[in-house]
């Protein structure tokens, strides 16, 4: 007699046969989703498995676009999971905090820490209150002349009169090429971050390496491992650090050498949560997830943005020509490609929304690429224009802002939740750029060095952000 199945065996197989049923989808023009056939009412059918697809990751937004009409809440069977996708949703849960509360458990943790990300109501407020006040308002504008001087630094190794090694200069004409990633985005925003924190300049180095493994280590299990033991490397260092703060408290000082106040891991010693001091734990908890929200998003967005500059050459020339307009273009390459697309929530109770119930619990997510590409909100969404007259860009408002037929953009998201980092990525971001623009010209894209479509154009960003960005230019002297 045959004894019933292993119910683990039975998983297992199951899991083999999906792999092994894997949509095999075809390259289409961009704008144009795959044909997944339709339903006898008419209805475009969605299969799940496109998620998985180099066709969804560098042409998402058709895809989106028929959930958004069709789909407005999709269950993704497979992976019993939610997709909330059209704009007014994502914005409508972001703020219900109560039916939509955080990230789910251990989404973060496994690598960050316990981070506030995973925490709701007074208990989030009161952690993110505690460091808020460095990363917003008047805090940050009085280093922005810090910024300034951290963006020349790194800009003078490849576009002063003695450029790097790691900078190619033609003989025959004196044009540079360079990688932006390597050159300047990867680096400048840990050097702003670790500046706000307070972390010495000698051990800026090994922060760095810390960052960057850390952010690896979110990509999945074999890049894990090496993200943790980065984070273990970094409690060990901040242990000692924090101690050092708890006697010896570290300032941040303005241009005129006046003390703002105390950097944030001074901050963080001396606060207290329910009458006692945070632990070294929940201390480097938030660094990590400080370090995120002002380096790896700000990473993308320098690398987004003069992407999508370069590319549109009368845009390009409108913001060296007014830097001020560096701001609206920050705004509008975030909508168009940000490199944050959504962020998973579960909800407390059972929810109906467009008909779909959500049994209490579920993994949601709270997809903003889609909510960025929103046709009922953004006229013509995957064409980048500065000039767009549907975009708020003027401020940082986690309230967000629907006003005379104007809406902010979902990269940070909205409520409660909105980035802890989403200020000074801006200001990295703006200042970057007009600090660049400053020192370089004649910039073009090394489109030889690029990925290349299927039409043989450059790359569509597509999900996330670019990982490398070659361009050539000439160094401005003065």
């Amino acid at each position: 007699m045959v004894g019933a199945a292993d119910p683990l065996d039975v998983a297992l197989a199951e899991g083999r046969r999906a792999e092994r049923a894997r949509l095999d989808v075809p390259l289409q023009p961009l704008g144009t989703a795959y044909d997944m056939g339709t339903a006898p009412d008419g209805t475009p059918l969605f299969d799940a498995r496109i998620f998985s697809t180099r066709e969804f990751q560098r042409n998402p937004y058709p895809y989106y676009r028929i959930l958004q009409d069709h789909y407005p809440v999709f269950h993704d069977v497979q992976h019993n999971a939610y997709y909330v996708t059209r704009f007014e949703d994502v914005t409508a849960c972001y703020f219900d905090e109560a039916g939509f509360n955080t990230i789910p458990k251990g989404s973060s943790s496994g690598v960050l820490g316990n981070t506030q990300l995973e925490l709701s109501g007074i208990e989030h407020r009161r952690r993110r209150n505690i460091y808020g006040r460095h990363l917003i308002g008047k805090a940050l504008d009085r280093r922005l002349f810090a910024i300034r001087e951290l963006a020349d630094e790194l800009i003078e190794r490849f576009a002063g009169p003695e450029p790097a090694d790691f900078v190619h200069v033609d003989p025959a004409t004196g044009r540079r090429t360079i990688e932006l990633g390597q050159a300047f985005a990867n680096e400048f925003p840990i050097r702003v971050v670790c500046q706000v924190l307070g972390i010495p300049d000698d051990a800026q180095d090994r922060f760095f390496w810390w960052y960057s493994a850390m952010m690896r280590g979110l990509g999945g299990s074999d890049t894990a491992h090496e993200g943790i033991t980065a984070r273990q490397d970094l409690e060990d260092y901040v242990t000692e650090l924090v101690e050092l703060r708890r006697r010896e408290p570290g300032h941040l000082i303005d241009d005129g050498g006046e003390i703002i106040g105390l950097d944030i891991i001074s901050e963080l010693c001396r606060s207290e949560i329910d009458g006692a001091v945070m632990s070294t734990e929940e201390i480097t908890s938030n660094i990590a997830l400080i370090v995120g929200g002002g380096g790896e998003t700000t990473r993308g967005a320098i690398l987004n943005l003069w992407y999508l500059l370069l590319q549109h050459p009368e845009q390009f020339a409108t913001v060296v020509a007014d830097p001020d307009r560096f701001l609206q273009a920050f705004h509008e390459a975030l909508r168009h490609s940000s490199s944050v697309g959504g962020q998973p929530r579960q909800n407390s109770h059972e929810i109906t929304l467009h008909g779909v119930t959500i049994p209490a619990g579920s993994l949601i997510h709270m997809v903003d690429f889609a909510a960025n590409h929103d046709e009922r909100v953004f006229e013509e969404p995957e064409r980048f224009d500065i000039d767009r007259v549907d975009l708020y860009w003027e401020k940082l408002l986690r309230s967000g802002y629907d006003s005379e037929g104007r809406r902010n953009h979902m990269a940070f998201g909205v409520g409660p939740h909105l980035c802890p980092g989403a200020w000074i990525s801006q200001q990295e971001t703006v200042v970057g750029s007009q600090v660049l623009a400053e020192r370089i010209t004649e910039v073009r894209i090394e489109a030889e060095r690029m990925p290349t479509d299927i039409d043989g154009s450059l790359a569509p960003i597509g999900t996330g952000a670019i990982r490398e960005l070659w361009i050539s230019f000439e160094p401005i002297t003065s």
